[in-house]
């Protein structure tokens, strides 16, 4: 008999990329923000009971990083009230909940990567938001799992990866930010990765997923450009320029460095970790496809 998974936040890039890679043995309820309002604990139960699934990913979230630093109301609804209530919700009904969470939690003071285990301490209303979502939820669900993530891009919604390539077609040149540190993550690698986790229901607290490898966010643009140009998504390549954060100042403050550490997710879901510049390719690849077709 197929799990019924319900999957939160469908509008997004994540909920999509989890949406269209559902595995054999599950059937998934995708539902949006205006399907489903997370801080709105009357619907939230009405939905549960509705579904019934036997586990939810929450790919749910507030994740504009510089707006949070005004919108804090916003922010800490869809990233602190709204994961406690699901969590307490799902509790109540034996519904296992998995989470997704973000390297924003550190501050980016480390010189290796942040195992699961590392000393959080978060720059921003964002970090801080998801961190406070983080602790109500196991709070709320001891049993849950939490997977932090960070870098997402997908063909989905808005990110990096696109804006750089809608950039890189109207410029000659363009300037990035040289000396903050992290890994791309392709948001079609994290969906696998949190189906892998549905299949393992003995899972639980948190742990790490992201693509393999280091990178800047100026090494990133220069593979987009690279990567764009050789499948002819752009016609010419963009020289590209690094600079320090402090030139490109922002209301939010990043973490100069937030490498996590994977190898527990890695040996525990069983998946090899796909270099960062491996899965951009394919990301690429999608997006032409799906322009092209």
């Amino acid at each position: 008999m197929q799990q019924t998974v319900l999957v939160t936040g469908a509008g997004g890039q994540l909920g999509q990329e989890v949406a269209r890679s559902v595995p054999q043995q599950f059937q998934c309820v995708s539902l949006a923000r205006g399907q489903l309002d997370l801080s709105d604990a009357t619907g939230l139960a009405r939905c549960l009971d509705k579904v019934a699934p036997q586990q939810v990913i929450n790919a749910a979230a507030y994740t504009a990083v510089d707006a949070a630093e005004t919108d804090t109301a916003a922010a800490w609804r869809g990233n602190e009230q709204g994961p406690r209530l699901l969590a307490q919700a799902c509790a109540q009904r034996n519904i296992r909940l998995l989470h997704v969470s973000t390297d924003f939690v550190f501050d980016g003071e480390s010189a290796h990567p942040y195992t699961p285990d590392a000393p959080t301490a978060p720059l921003g209303e964002y970090g801080r938001s998801k961190l406070a979502g983080e602790q109500a939820v196991l709070e709320e669900h001891p049993e849950a799992l939490i997977l932090r993530t960070g870098w997402v891009y997908s063909r989905f919604g808005a990110n990096f990866v696109k804006t750089m390539l809608r950039l890189m077609a109207e410029r000659d040149e363009l300037a990035v930010v040289a000396d903050q540190v992290g890994t791309p993550t392709w948001a079609a690698g994290l969906a696998q990765a949190l189906w892998a986790a549905t299949e393992r229901p003995g899972l639980q607290g948190i742990y790490h997923w992201s693509d393999a490898g280091v990178c800047s966010w100026y090494d990133f643009a220069v593979a987009i450009c690279e990567e764009a140009y050789a499948l002819q998504l752009l016609s010419t390549q963009a020289a590209i320029r690094p600079i320090p954060a402090r030139d490109y100042p922002t209301p939010a403050r990043r973490p100069a460095y937030s490498v996590l550490d994977k190898s527990d997710s890695w040996r525990a879901l069983e998946l090899p970790g796909v270099h960062w510049r491996v899965q951009l390719r394919a990301m690429l690849q999608d997006l032409q496809e799906h322009q092209n077709g």
